[in-house]
């Protein structure tokens, strides 16, 4: 006898999102504050000449940020140095739909190749860019002290938001590209201009 599989239960959904509000609450409640000690902090601090920007795997999120990191940089004078780089996986290319919603913003990210983080780029850097909280953690657990002041991208967004981590959009639509690409040139926007 052939058994039918199981419908997923009704309240799965339901829990799954109150969970995931439970778990992101104290982002939203804070973003406020951590927006204003951030911006204050960026304002008070000298321009780095060295950023690094850090995400997961190097091929979505940190590349799109660090082309467009140099483009605000050169619109507003000011003269750094930008990588960008990653926890796993070196010499993989962007995926087609990271590269497709970049060039519809001007940036190509077809010679675009992972890279994996070194203490080399850590100790260079003068300031570090990561997607989210979690790569702050992992960053001092994996190289030790970190000299370099640490801004999680997510923290400087203007806008309302439900967590502070800069969604990933890997094996995602478009639309999800879009929608991360989006919060990074927001964000991207007001650290400069609070920088320069």
């Amino acid at each position: 006898m052939t058994q039918t599989p199981a419908l997923p239960h009704p309240a799965r959904p339901i829990l799954w999102r109150w969970a995931w509000n439970l778990r992101h609450l104290p982002d939203r409640l804070l973003h406020s504050l951590r927006r204003q000690h951030a911006i204050r902090w960026l304002s008070d601090t000298p321009a780095p000449a060295n950023v690094l920007v850090v995400c997961h795997g190097n091929i979505c999120r940190s590349p799109y940020a660090a082309y467009r990191l140099r483009e605000l940089f050169a619109r507003a004078g000011h003269a750094c140095t930008i990588e960008s780089a990653g926890f796993i996986g070196p010499d993989r290319p962007s995926p087609g739909n990271a590269i497709a919603t970049a060039a519809s913003r001007g940036i190509d990210l077809k010679p675009h190749r992972a890279r994996l983080l070194s203490k080399q780029l850590i100790d260079a850097a003068q300031l570090i860019i990561v997607m989210e909280a979690r790569q702050a953690d992992a960053l001092r657990m994996v190289f030790g002290q970190v000299n370099a002041p640490i801004l999680i991208l997510g923290d400087v967004d203007p806008r309302h938001v439900e967590t502070r981590t800069v969604r990933d959009p890997a094996l995602q639509s478009r639309a999800v590209f879009a929608e991360s690409y989006d919060r990074i040139d927001r964000c991207l926007l007001v650290l400069v201009n609070s920088i320069t």
